[in-house]
């Protein structure tokens, strides 16, 4: 069964290593869901269920506990129905499938592809190792620095260190190298059959010869190797990072749209159900105190 990475087991046996108020459920029907519980003002308790299981039985069940409950689904479809306010719009992730070395190869683009050859030319050189469990790693010192700069949100930090010592192999450094230093890196999270890239930084010399490019095919080889099926590069946005947003897709990822963001409340649930059919809410921020919702953001 496809666990995006905040649904996995692993994530919750991240949020349970930081203490995090997670608690993972099974309901009568099968469904399993992570949910991130909360008191915000204004809501109460909140409960954040974020690329959730596609509507079902399970909601039912979930429901039976009062308080409002906040969706961020992989699928937009039933939620109207079952009395869902929507917030905001679906965002768009870029889902990339992994196979045959010579099969990933041929569904990269052209142009992603030469850059590739450019890196290898160049004697760029990656390795796969797995990720140490340390707060102040280089590669998380330099990420948040990045974040700083470019003003995007980002996981909490400590959040890869645990992630490393709450699942032992399964957070992946990925590094490119030429003439002994250090010029790319980003960092893969395993669970079950599938990775997230999680976060990735280039440094000036890097960027010179495409490091990054090199970074990302190493991290599909090594994936695809140990029998994975796909890697969530995380958001695509061809609006305010269109080059992120090729640099993505141009590896043969699908652009697939996730179900937007919704607030189950028993009192919105009447006016909701009779919202018009494209009526897809207004931009609003998640309430504080509350983790990034959707998929996390690769840089």
């Amino acid at each position: 069964m496809y666990y995006p990475l905040q649904q996995s087991w692993e994530f919750y046996a991240t949020a349970r290593f930081l203490g995090w108020p997670v608690q993972r459920q099974t309901g009568s029907c099968g469904t399993v869901w992570n949910e991130h519980r909360r008191e915000v003002s204004v809501l109460g308790h909140v409960r954040l269920i974020s690329r959730g299981p596609a509507h079902g039985r399970w909601l039912e069940e979930a429901s039976e506990e009062p308080g409002p409950i906040l969706l961020n689904p992989e699928t937009a479809a039933g939620w109207r129905e079952a009395g869902a306010w929507p917030l905001l719009s679906p965002a768009t992730i870029a889902r990339l499938p992994l196979g045959e070395e010579d099969a990933m190869r041929a569904a990269l683009a052209q142009k992603w592809r030469n850059r590739l050859n450019a890196a290898q030319r160049a004697g760029v050189t990656t390795r796969v190792r797995v990720f140490p469990a340390e707060p102040g790693h280089w590669l998380l010192r330099e990420e948040a620095a990045q974040a700083r700069s470019r003003r995007y949100r980002r996981w909490p930090a400590g959040f890869c260190a645990a992630y490393s010592a709450a699942n032992p192999a399964a957070a992946r450094l990925v590094t490119a190298t030429l003439d002994g230093q250090t010029d790319a890196a980003a960092l893969l999270l395993v669970h079950g059959r599938r990775a997230t890239w999680q976060i990735g930084v280039t440094r000036p010399a890097g960027r010179a010869v495409s490091a990054m490019n090199a970074v990302l095919w190493q991290a599909m080889c090594w994936a695809a190797a140990r029998g994975l099926h796909e890697i969530d590069l995380g958001t695509v946005d061809t609006v305010t990072a269109p080059g992120l947003a090729r640099f993505k897709l141009r590896t043969g990822a699908a652009p697939v749209a996730l179900g937007g963001t919704w607030l189950l409340h028993p009192v919105l649930a009447p006016l909701a159900r009779r919202l018009p059919a494209g009526w897809a809410g207004t931009p609003a921020r998640l309430p504080p105190g509350l983790p990034p919702a959707g998929s996390p953001e690769v840089k």
